[in-house]
């Protein structure tokens, strides 16, 4: 069994970084600002940037009242993170997360989303679906 990695603030935990962005996600879906979840916490919009950001680590009962406040399960932040026991792989897997993460951070994703499922007949937005995946491949 290997000894545990410490990470410092400049190499923060891949579990950390991950829960982060799943924050950010949630957060952003939501349209809350880092200031209003950081109000219904009790603590500072910086604090909030900094748990998005994985340079700190959320607590136990700080990702329960996340939770309660972005109304998600706690499994919720950790959707999507696979524990790998190959360091690189789950440094290259964590990168790849990263940059998913970013891609739903966009502003111009947020609004897709949000456009998309105020398309209310199923049959519609699946169709906007399948010809939106066309296009891209059309341009890939």
């Amino acid at each position: 069994m290997k000894p545990a990695k410490l990470h410092s603030s400049s190499n923060p935990d891949p579990v950390d970084i991950h829960v982060g962005g799943r924050v950010r996600l949630r957060r952003t879906l939501l349209s809350m600002s880092q200031e209003k979840l950081a109000s219904a916490l009790g603590i500072t919009f910086q604090q909030v940037q900094k748990y998005e950001n994985g340079t700190n680590r959320v607590g136990a009962s700080r990702l329960f009242h996340i939770a309660k406040v972005l109304k998600v399960p706690v499994s919720f932040f950790f959707e999507g993170y696979n524990n790998m026991s190959d360091d690189s792989a789950q440094v290259a897997e964590t990168q790849e997360g990263i940059e998913a993460s970013d891609m739903l951070n966009k502003k111009e994703t947020v609004d897709l989303v949000r456009a998309y499922y105020t398309i209310e007949d199923p049959i519609v937005r699946k169709k906007f679906l399948e010809m939106i995946k066309t296009f891209a491949k059309t341009q890939a």
